[in-house]
């Protein structure tokens, strides 16, 4: 069962909201690549609101993803990409289905 979780939250600039978009569609053959990640949701919330939220059984789980490919894509295109800083909370899951 998963019991750890991230959450990370982008705020697109503004005009770049396709391709964060993009890239969010374009992560995913990367994490299908990451054994320990449960389950992976790129999201977008109104106009210029995105994120991601994935699952892991185990911290170590987390931890790899955290310095896995998306992650480092993610930074590497953040400054031309995003508003600011992506927000990453470390979630523990209470309940899941």
């Amino acid at each position: 069962m998963e019991k750890f979780a991230l959450l990370a939250r982008l705020e697109a600039k503004p005009g770049k909201e396709k391709e964060v978009a993009d890239f969010l569609k374009s992560a995913l053959p990367l994490v299908l690549e990451e054994p320990d990640t449960v389950n992976w949701y790129g999201w977008q919330i109104g106009e210029s609101t995105f994120g991601i939220f994935d699952t892991f059984e185990t911290e170590t789980g987390r931890k790899a993803h955290l310095e896995g490919k998306v992650a480092a894509a993610l930074m590497a295109h953040a400054g031309e990409l995003l508003s600011k800083e992506p927000s990453i909370e470390f979630v523990e899951l209470l309940a899941v289905k």
